[in-house]
């Protein structure tokens, strides 16, 4: 096992250069599976390395429920530093736990919340919210739907509203809040994956934006429909899972619309920056993902015969 029990937990450093390239670079769409998916792996990685850390950190407490044969030397032995290793892996496991946890919790809290908020209201795919302070989001669920209050649909003219709406349909048929909650819970198992976190937040609205566009026909409405709901809607208390102007990557967001579409390609040329960047994250998750299923293996042999039958 050795060293490489403790790889998935730097690995991840090897996703940044990938981060921001591929929202520059590859379509959104792209963008989106690629860092949704290397952030998922490392993060069921780097939580095994420390599960496998705690096996051996636990070992060692006097009073644990594990075999007594469990603490021989030899599983102690198949840890660098194991005694230091070992017993710092159990908080840092529960803490790991906790936070995903959490993370969890408040998404479904946000969306119930969100749901009660449209008690009584009838049952379309369309909820409209007499409400002045302007705000939409995309709600999924049972019934998807789309959030909008009178508000956001006075401030907007009839393109704009259909870019709105064209927008967050996108939001709910492509399941974005699912990628967005994976990289929330992977930002939670390893700090290291935040900034793809913040990468698949920008490249998921990308990726509506750039549906919207093509389904209404016209990049500059989205575009003027995104500056203007971001302008008007300022300060609005927004609890949302998938809103349709937020702060933060508008700006980018207008002038990428403003600009060409972006090339469908799903995997960059190798030799470009955005290439050797890709091929960087894809080698770290490799590498990640057998390291965990070496010290797996290898701690799953010597703890089967260290234990008496």
């Amino acid at each position: 096992m050795g060293v490489f029990v403790f790889l998935p937990l730097v690995l991840p450093l090897t996703a940044w250069p990938i981060a921001r390239l591929a929202e520059q670079h590859l379509h959104p769409r792209a963008a989106t599976w690629l860092l949704t998916g290397v952030a998922g792996v490392l993060a069921v990685c780097s939580t095994l390395c420390l599960a496998l850390l705690v096996v051996v950190g636990t070992a060692q407490l006097p009073g644990n429920p594990l075999p007594d044969a469990w603490s021989d030397p030899e599983v102690r032995e198949a840890v660098p530093h194991d005694e230091i290793a070992g017993k710092t892996a159990i908080p840092a496991l529960i803490a790991v736990l906790a936070a995903c946890a959490r993370a969890a919790w408040r998404h479904q809290r946000v969306r119930r919340r969100a749901e009660r908020a449209l008690a009584g209201l009838p049952a379309t795919q369309v909820a409209v919210l007499p409400d002045e302070m302007p705000y939409a989001y995309a709600l999924p669920g049972t019934l998807d739907r789309i959030v909008v209050t009178t508000g956001m649909l006075a401030g907007l003219n009839a393109g704009e509203r259909r870019a709105l709406f064209a927008h967050e349909r996108i939001h709910l048929a492509r399941r974005h809040h699912r990628f967005l909650l994976t990289v929330q819970l992977a930002a939670r198992a390893n700090p290291f994956l935040r900034p793809l976190r913040t990468a698949v937040a920008y490249s998921a609205e990308r990726w509506a934006d750039e549906e919207a566009a093509t389904h209404i026909g016209s990049r500059r409405t989205v575009a003027l429909a995104i500056g203007k709901s971001a302008l008007i809607s300022r300060g609005a208390p927004i609890a949302t899972l998938a809103g349709f102007a937020t702060a933060g990557p508008v700006p980018r967001r207008v002038a990428a619309l403003l600009g060409p579409a972006p090339a469908g390609r799903i995997w960059p040329p190798v030799f470009t920056t955005v290439g050797l960047a890709a091929w960087g994250a894809a080698a770290g998750t490799t590498v990640s993902a057998l390291s965990s299923a070496n010290s797996a293996v290898t701690l799953f042999l010597i703890l089967h015969a260290a234990t008496p039958i």
